[in-house]
């Protein structure tokens, strides 16, 4: 059976939503809860949450696969664009499905750019200010 349209966007905007929060996870969150105070609440979580230090530690893979599932979207989102069926009921639930779709896209694209800047940035960028 071959899924609509709204489905396949809807199930690729999710998709790279998820997996831009798995950046946020490793390297944004962290790093801000150090900076507000809150280093003994990383350490805690850390400890109860070991994972979260491999997904650090395979910080470059995490990124690129986040990335091309963000590319993806953006691919499917704009080159795929297919009309609205006439039926008005159905045209608005198709109308309703790219708004949310551009809705996660951006969201999925700013918690990964957050979670890119403090893994990649932050540090090089205290070090300068240091020095």
């Amino acid at each position: 059976m071959k899924q609509s349209y709204t489905t396949r966007m809807s199930r690729v905007g999710w998709l790279a939503l998820f997996t831009s929060m798995g950046t946020l996870l490793c390297c944004a969150l962290p790093i801000l809860l150090v900076f507000m105070g809150f280093g003994a609440v990383v350490a805690t979580v850390t400890y109860q949450l070991p994972w979260l230090v491999t997904l650090a530690e395979q910080k470059f893979w995490m990124f690129s696969i986040s990335g091309g599932f963000l590319a993806i979207c953006a691919w499917v989102i704009w080159t795929q664009r297919k009309t609205c069926p006439i039926d008005l009921e159905l045209a608005l639930r198709c109308q309703q499905a790219k708004r949310w779709n551009l809705r996660l896209f951006w969201g999925a694209l700013a918690i990964w750019s957050v979670g890119f800047c403090t893994a990649y940035f932050a540090l090089p960028l205290r070090m300068w200010l240091e020095n």
